[in-house]
């Protein structure tokens, strides 16, 4: 049987991937701005504190250089009256009878400390600050680096942990699509779910919920079609009894009727019995190759009933001619039972499609494929025969989807084989 999930590991990867990188991209801004907060403090409270220093030195020579201005003394280094390269603002304040500091950076970063001397001079110190300025851009750097190897260090830790989880969640992923699409027996098996002393995180939770759930559908369909198959059994010997004693009945209607009614009967049986054995995925396919345009028209002319068959592109293909036989009948009969005339069979290369001109599928049939036992706006039957071809179809490797046409509406069934171009007719 071909693979139910053709491109669905591709899906599935892209969207893990885009949850790793955006998991990663979080992560680095986190840390960004972290480290970016960090920095910030460490620079203040350094600069705060060097300034501050530096303004603490400029401030004691400005008090000494005006004890020494007062009595008349020489001044110490870097200081004077009005000196050259004094910042206006501070000047300014000097002038007003204050003391201030102020760094200025001509020629070379200068710790200013400057008040009045008399009332049209200032006096000014000036501390060299070049040594505090190369300490807070050392310091800038060394925040720099190790930032960036923290973002590094953390984004690797973090992408790992991330990728982790999403590989695990890929993991249940698919096992949840393997189950929608009947494998029953996949399991995640995640081992946190088996050891109940072992910490579980809310993918084991997950994984260990999917589970369960398999195992009960799994216990419930497996219930069914035992259920299914004893029933079918059980009617077919007392059905064969009963089929020979109505061909001993004498002709007339209430005979016809019986004998109707008990090959109606027979038929649904062997249809039950069909469908349990598709349920147990116990059928195996007998390969050949045919030619896709004669089989179609046999199945036709075995139909009895009035068909336009058109023969496109005839291939030959590789598949199990009873089985094949066997979905393509059902469509017709389908077709003749529920739908109008004119009915129509075209083969296209390895493409097979039944149409007729009735109402149309029901909205249900088209969205999610064939129920067993459900039918809609009073048809007859008991909903088997579309159940069997899509089986069968499966079992085939062939892939057979229902829709209505959009002029003048029918039914449309188009059956898909498996086909290699080398095998072409």
């Amino acid at each position: 049987m071909r693979n139910p999930l053709p491109g669905l590991r591709t899906r599935l990867r892209s969207r893990t991937a885009t949850l790793t990188w955006k998991a990663a991209a979080f992560i680095t801004v986190m840390c960004c701005a972290l480290a970016a907060l960090l920095g910030l403090l460490v620079h203040t409270a350094v600069t705060k504190q060097t300034a501050g220093q530096a303004r603490d030195r400029a401030l004691t020579r400005l008090t000494e250089a005006t004890r020494a201005f007062e009595d008349g003394d020489r001044f110490g280094p870097g200081a004077g009256l009005d000196p050259a390269g004094l910042p206006g603002p501070l000047r300014e304040l000097a002038l007003d009878g204050r003391r201030g500091t102020m760094v200025g950076a001509s020629p070379h970063p200068t710790m200013w400390a400057a008040g009045p001397a008399d009332g049209h001079r200032v006096l000014a110190v000036q501390v060299d600050y070049a040594q505090g300025v190369r300490t807070i851009d050392g310091l800038d750097r060394a925040i720099l680096g190790s930032s960036a190897l923290a973002i590094g260090a953390t984004l690797l830790v973090g992408a790992f942990a991330v990728t982790r989880v999403t590989r695990r969640l890929h993991t249940t992923a698919q096992v949840a699509r393997r189950i929608s699409a009947g494998d029953l027996d996949a399991r995640v098996d995640d081992p946190r779910t088996k050891d109940p002393a072992r910490p579980q995180d809310e993918v084991a939770a997950v994984a260990g919920a999917l589970d369960s759930m398999a195992s009960s559908l799994q216990r419930k369909l497996q219930s069914e079609q035992r259920f299914t198959a004893d029933v079918a059994h059980e009617l077919r010997t007392p059905l064969t009894g009963l089929h020979a004693a109505a061909e001993l009945l004498p002709p007339g209607r209430p005979t016809e009727l019986v004998r109707d009614r008990v090959a109606t009967l027979r038929t649904l049986t062997e249809d039950l019995l069909e469908i349990s054995r598709l349920d147990a995925r116990s059928e195996r396919v007998d390969l050949g190759a045919h030619l896709l345009g004669p089989l179609a028209e046999r199945v036709v002319r075995a139909s009895g009933a009035p068909v336009d068959v058109r023969i496109g592109r005839d291939v030959c293909v590789e598949t199990d001619r009873r089985r094949l036989e066997r979905v393509l009948g059902n469509l017709v009969a389908n077709a003749h039972k529920h739908g109008r005339a004119p009915v129509e069979v075209s083969v296209d290369g390895p493409v097979v499609t039944v149409r007729d001109h009735g109402d149309g599928y029901p909205e249900y049939l088209v969205e999610h494929g064939p129920q067993r036992f459900r039918t809609e706006g009073g048809a007859k039957g008991h909903g088997l025969g579309l159940t069997i071809a899509a089986g069968q179809a499966e079992v085939l490797g062939a892939r057979l989807t229902f829709a209505n046409a959009p002029d003048g509406g029918g039914a449309v069934a188009t059956l898909t084989l498996p086909h290699r171009p080398d095998g072409s007719s």
